[in-house]
């Protein structure tokens, strides 16, 4: 049974619970992943890359001490892969040894025996309907973008429902559902028929005070100039025409890079040479070289010391 002595009894509880993980959230997100819990309903977050939504789950899952089971999306996912599929090795094994001791003719009785629970191999989507120590699970559906329509459609049951059906052995239906969090990058539309079984939120770039706060809880060990002139730079970059702007997975790892070097402030060369861990691609590097770091790091040590 869901143990409602654990989940959020508030917003303000939701904030905590996040910002206990070291998630440092806006009300709006607490407000909808309290609404979640509350009413047991999926939670599709959309937004950049990099902008922490598949964090949300984890630190959920810490949080409430709960499992996390993870179904990584890519194209050509299957049932196989993300539900289940049957130990074909196994059920030949079986029918070999039937078949060696002269009961192959009761058809009836192995086919029963091979089509049992014995012989499936549960992925992630059938793990997750299943009771766990401590409580429903967190099904993290991540990146759902790069799947297909189909496999879209085939979610609608679990969703609505919390079950599956498997032909030869009929509808498995949780007890109680699974805390479900679906993130995506938005590389195409996800169909209007999955987006109403779920609550939805837009996960967007934290503002620099935001930002300030999660560099802080995250890589607490930057120097609190080079942080303010970090998070002010970023935010400047993150204002030009670049193929891909940077998330704030992207601002910790040029912290944590900074760090390592034993920088205490920003300087047109250190800035040249870490691009690498803040920008992903060469032609937007190439565009920050020279005098356009300067521009946007005089601009940065100017927010930063207002």
């Amino acid at each position: 049974m869901l143990n409602s002595s654990r989940i959020p009894a508030s917003i303000d509880a939701t904030l905590s619970l996040l910002q206990g993980q070291g998630y440092v959230a806006d009300r709006a997100l607490a407000t909808v992943l309290f609404l979640a819990l509350r009413m047991k309903r999926p939670l599709l977050l959309e937004g950049e890359a990099g902008t922490g939504k598949t964090e949300i789950a984890k630190v959920l899952a810490a949080g409430l001490g709960r499992r996390l089971i993870r179904l990584q999306c890519y194209e050509g996912l299957d049932l196989a892969s993300a539900v289940y599929e049957w130990n074909y090795a196994g059920q030949m094994m079986a029918i070999r040894l039937a078949e060696a001791g002269g009961a192959a003719g009761d058809r009836e009785r192995l086919e029963g025996d091979i089509f049992s629970e014995k012989y499936l191999v549960k992925r992630p989507l059938l793990q997750a309907l299943e009771p766990q120590e401590g409580g429903p699970p967190i099904l993290l559906i991540d990146e759902l973008d790069r799947t297909d329509e189909a496999f879209e459609a085939f979610l609608l049951e679990v969703l609505a429902d919390a079950q599956v059906t498997i032909p030869e052995l009929g509808t498995v239906k949780a007890a109680e559902p699974p805390i479900v969090i679906l993130t995506s990058n938005r590389t195409r539309e996800i169909h209007d028929a999955l987006k109403r079984r779920c609550l939805y939120h837009w996960v967007g770039y934290p503002d620099a005070v935001r930002e300030l706060a999660i560099l802080k809880a995250r890589v607490p060990e930057a120097p609190g100039k080079l942080s303010k002139q970090l998070v002010a730079f970023v935010q400047a970059i993150r204002k030009e025409e670049l193929f891909k702007a940077p998330g704030v997975a992207e601002t910790l790892d040029w912290a944590t890079a900074l760090v390592e070097l034993d920088a205490v402030a920003l300087d047109p060369a250190i800035v040249s040479d870490t691009l690498g861990a803040l920008l992903k691609y060469q032609d937007d590097i190439q565009a920050m070289q020279g005098s356009k770091v300067k521009e946007l790091l005089d601009q940065a040590k100017a927010e930063a010391g207002r």
